[in-house]
């Protein structure tokens, strides 16, 4: 039940709960009038009847020891008072007078009918008061509901808005009352957690340029070392330093809301086998044992990331192997549905997009990547039309990934990795548009889904 709704019942219940006591008290102080005024009638009527019948003179409506006199009239009669009684237990109410003169009861009699109709009107107006009364404070309850109720809503909106990233989102302040603390102190903390997130972003992306330079010398000087398990030991931390930088750069490019998208249309599975082509060689150049393979390789990488600024960080490490002389490459032209190094490819149905497959190859390599690094094998990636889901047979993802999304700089379960690659997937999948949703199946693991349905412009039936 919404806040509206709440309030609009509370205003209608309070509108009928005060009709209803001002009905009563109404109802009981003219019934009590209209009974003073006919007991004060009928005791100067009761007066002049009983003088009437000392003097021997009974009028027509004077009773000499009536049969029906009510019994408690009765009573308080033999106990030398006089006394009035409004009996209702015929079809027509009637108001009793009576008194004793020696032995006799004198008593009088009349309909009481005419005050009764009255209070029965005066009902009947007060319901239909009341009701109305009701139904325009019910009116005029969801009218004031519905404000505060729209005032509340929009900055709700504004707050998922902020937590969704949107960091200009705001509020317009109108009025004085306390919806308009509340938007101001939401405008307040846009404004602080813009400020800090701006601050944190151009620190982290200022350092990361500051790094590069000195990366790559590091990079070049490892492969002028000696061959030997020393040499290949610094040329990948070297190597994996450069992807971090370059990772740390992507980020900041991505938060910076300035990524141009160069669409095309492209088969999801063609995009799909080419990233996963790109991890494997990847994978088996960083395990050859020859030491001019690996520089090879080492090699193909950085001029593949010098020309893709990291995004292509798979498709270089494919091409660096090529050139090295290994044998993955060719094994994914033979058969791209086939297992190698624990990744599947199993294409359902495929779809032809209209999107950027730099991009979408960027995000299957990172999912794949953080499959293998974090899961355990097989890691399976399948295309069902626009639909790619990547999943593996690990542990799954952490709770706290599950309930926030990814979180850079913030390592997983096991304590290992920056949080940049799912991060980064999550931004290109926004650049594109498309959605990236993370969950624990039923069956163990973890899944990762990106859909592209909305960018599919023909699919397989």
């Amino acid at each position: 039940m919404g806040l509206r709704t709440k309030i609009g019942i509370a205003i209608a219940g309070t509108a009928a709960v005060v009709s209803v006591v001002i009905g009563l008290l109404v109802h009981h102080r003219t019934v009590e009038a209209q009974y003073a005024s006919a007991r004060s009638q009928a005791r100067d009527r009761l007066q002049t009847a009983v003088q009437d019948h000392a003097a021997g003179i009974d009028g027509d409506r004077t009773l000499i020891d009536p049969p029906d006199l009510p019994r408690p009239l009765a009573d308080a009669v033999r106990r030398g008072k006089w006394g009035s009684y409004l009996d209702w237990s015929g079809k027509v109410p009637q108001m009793w007078a009576a008194s004793v003169y020696r032995d006799e009861v004198v008593a009088l009699k009349r309909p009481y009918e005419r005050e009764a109709e009255t209070v029965r009107d005066l009902d009947r107006v007060l319901w239909i008061s009341g009701a109305i009364g009701t139904a325009l404070a019910c009116v005029a309850g969801l009218f004031v509901a519905t404000r505060l109720g729209r005032r509340l809503t929009a900055s709700a909106d504004t707050a998922q808005r902020i937590a969704d990233g949107d960091l200009t989102a705001r509020l317009p302040l109108r009025g004085q009352d306390e919806i308009t603390r509340l938007t101001a102190a939401v405008n307040t903390m846009a404004d602080a957690l813009a400020g800090r997130l701006r601050a944190e972003r151009e620190v982290t992306a200022n350092i990361a340029h500051e790094l590069r330079t000195p990366v790559a010398g590091m990079v070049t000087a490892a492969g002028l070392l000696p061959p030997g398990r020393p040499a290949e030991l610094v040329r990948e931390s070297a190597a994996r330093l450069r992807e971090l930088v370059d990772d740390v750069i992507e980020v900041a490019r991505l938060d910076g809301a300035g990524e141009e998208v160069r669409v095309e249309v492209c088969g999801v599975g063609e995009v799909v086998r080419r990233a996963v082509a790109g991890v494997r060689a990847a994978s088996g150049g960083a395990e050859a044992g020859g030491a001019g393979a690996g520089r090879a390789g080492a090699g193909g990488a950085e001029a593949g990331r010098a020309g893709a600024e990291g995004a292509e960080a798979g498709r270089a490490g494919a091409e660096g192997a090529e050139a090295g002389g290994a044998e993955a490459g060719g094994a994914e032209a033979g058969g791209a549905g086939g297992a190698s190094n624990g990744v599947r490819v199993e294409v359902v149905r495929d779809a032809s997009v209209e999107t950027d497959p730099r991009r979408v190859e960027r995000i299957v390599v990172n999912l794949v990547s953080n499959a293998l690094r974090h899961g355990r094998e097989p890691v399976v990636v399948e295309v069902d039309g626009g639909v790619v889901r990547v999943r593996d047979a690990g542990g799954g993802f952490p709770e706290g990934l599950l309930a926030g999304g990814p979180q850079r700089f913030r390592t997983g379960a096991e304590g290992t990795g920056l949080g940049l690659g799912l991060t980064i997937a999550v931004g290109q999948a926004k650049v594109l548009g498309a959605s990236l949703r993370f969950a624990n199946p039923d069956g163990g693991g973890a899944l990762a889904e990106l859909d592209l349905t909305g960018a599919v412009v023909l699919a397989d039936p």
